[in-house]
């Protein structure tokens, strides 16, 4: 890893926008004695550079190599206070904070009443938008103010003040038990993908159930709402029920729907839950769907009204382009799934330091699966050694499995007959290092050994056969799995009936389109 990626004080001021940038320098010239400071200076050599050389830095003798690094976090410190003052970043979360801060100052003061309404205001604001925990620091602060400044109304406002912090508190136990679930079920997806067998559906099933608290649904507020559903959301996928998932990813977004308010105070809770229902919608095969759903959500992203920042604008292009592809390989256009690679390369290197590695290398497999479906196994190969040869990666292992399996057919498909035995030998190793060897990578790679004695004449048979062994796996329901990542089967289908894989996939999304679809009922649950 280069410095430049290492530094925090480097990368914050390659992120900068021009305005921010002049904001910045404005800032620090408010005082005459700052116009040169060694701090400023330091600020417009980083800006110029391409990457963070320290020695270069101290070669200007801008500062001493003992003093840089205080002089860099006081440089990180005054750009974050500049980026605070910026309209652009006071977003509804920014400014409640604000008028506690201002609250604090009068507090300090001796100015109570002031102080007390602006948090009853900050308050109100907070509840509004779900923020319960700041309210109720806020609350806690209202209390401890009234008991130094008594008021004629003393035994009301306690009533009052001792109500709130009661319910902010059960409020949040309750949130933070569902957030807690949440994200240790999503670390879970993340980190082994899909649950292999029996007994991991049972542990899986077991863990959720055991730490899902109790509560009245009809009567939780859109936070406890939104973080049940991705609760469920994640336990849907990794129980491989994908009806489920998109029942409950559909419920997530409809929370946004019904409340359109907090798309512009929660956008990026909005875009995941878009993503999910979008997955959930490639899984059950559903296009029709899924081009409603994304059009509707590039619509809302580039309307003037839906907030963005670096952050946003990563994510949109992370679900936007990933759901593209998802489409196209359902429809069976690898054609123009070809032309969107430039574009996509061109944004993760745009993105490099806001998009995740994990994310980066399910960019290159489906490229790779891109240039399979179009014939050109030599690049196939070429991305899949982007993956398979990087020896840090924390991907999801089924995934990291499955860019094996892919890899020893491209070498196949692409004549590579003298690299075989060494990949069947490394990939064999690899499942089982991962615990991951199930009968269709078993059968698979059986298929794959035997191929360099089949003469040609009898291939064709061989993949009937082979299709009619693997056909058996699609319905079970943890060695399907194998398909959702690889279609193999498309791939066999091309080889016995002498035609492209995207031909085939196209031909099966026609017969998609016309199936009967389930139907997501209003929101509405039990009382648990």
């Amino acid at each position: 890893m280069t410095n430049e990626q290492k530094d925090n004080l480097f990368l914050l001021i390659k992120t900068l926008t021009k305005s921010e940038k002049r904001q910045f320098k404005l800032f620090v010239g408010r005082m005459g004695s700052n116009s040169d400071s060694k701090f400023l200076n330091l600020f417009n050599l980083m800006d110029k550079s391409e990457r963070y050389d320290e020695s270069a830095i101290l070669k200007k003798g801008i500062v001493s190599k003992q003093q840089l690094s205080n002089l860099k976090a006081h440089l990180y410190k005054q750009i974050l206070i500049s980026l605070r003052l910026n309209p652009i970043h006071k977003n509804a979360r920014v400014q409640i904070r604000e008028q506690l801060d201002f609250a604090t100052i009068l507090y300090q003061k001796g100015l109570y009443r002031q102080s007390l309404k602006i948090l009853e205001k900050a308050k109100q604001s907070a509840q509004k938008q779900g923020e319960k925990y700041v309210a109720f620091e806020i609350v806690e602060f209202e209390k401890l103010i009234e008991s130094q400044y008594i008021t004629r109304s003393l035994s009301n406002r306690t009533a009052s003040l001792v109500a709130d912090a009661e319910n902010l508190i059960a409020c949040n136990v309750l949130s933070s038990q569902l957030s807690n679930l949440s994200l240790r079920l999503y670390e879970k997806l993340i980190k082994a993908g899909y649950a292999k067998s029996d007994e991991e559906f049972r542990d899986i099933t077991k863990f959720f159930y055991e730490n899902l608290p109790k509560f009245n649904l009809d009567e939780a507020d859109f936070r406890e709402k939104l973080w049940y559903n991705k609760a469920h959301v994640w336990y849907s996928f990794l129980t491989q029920d994908f009806l489920s998932s998109y029942k409950y990813a559909s419920k997530w977004v409809e929370l946004f729907e019904q409340q359109p308010e907090m798309i512009s105070l929660n956008p990026v809770f909005f875009l995941k839950g878009n993503h999910y229902l979008l997955e959930s919608l490639a899984l059950i095969k559903y296009p029709e769907k899924f081009k409603e759903v994304l059009n509707n959500m590039v619509v809302r992203t580039q309307s003037e009204t839906f907030p963005s920042n670096e952050n946003i604008d990563s994510l949109i292009f992370l679900y936007h382009f990933s759901n593209r592809f998802n489409l196209l390989f359902m429809e069976g256009d690898f054609d123009v799934a070809l032309k969107m690679v430039p574009e996509v390369l061109s944004g993760i290197d745009k993105y490099k330091n806001r998009i995740d590695p994990h994310h980066v290398m399910v960019f290159y497999y489906k490229i790779a699966c891109v240039y399979f479906g179009i014939g050109d196994y030599e690049t196939c190969i070429l991305f899949l050694n982007k993956i398979v040869g990087n020896r840090h990666l924390k991907m999801r292992e089924d995934l990291l499995c499955f860019t094996r399996v892919l890899n020893l057919v491209a070498h196949y498909e692409a004549g590579f007959d003298y690299h075989l035995d060494t990949h069947l030998r490394e990939t064999f190793k690899f499942l089982i290092k991962m615990d991951d060897l199930h009968e269709v990578q078993k059968a698979m790679i059986r298929f794959v050994k035997k191929l360099s004695n089949i003469y040609p004449h009898e291939l064709k048979a061989a993949f009937k056969e082979f299709h009619k062994e693997l056909s058996v796996f699609e319905s079970d329901p943890y060695e399907r799995r194998s398909f959702l990542y690889l279609d193999i089967l498309s791939w066999l289908e091309s080889r016995i009936e002498n035609r492209s894989v995207a031909s085939i996939i196209k031909e099966k999304a026609k017969q998609l389109n016309r199936k009967e679809r389930p139907t997501i009922k209003a929101y509405s649950e039990p009382e648990l």
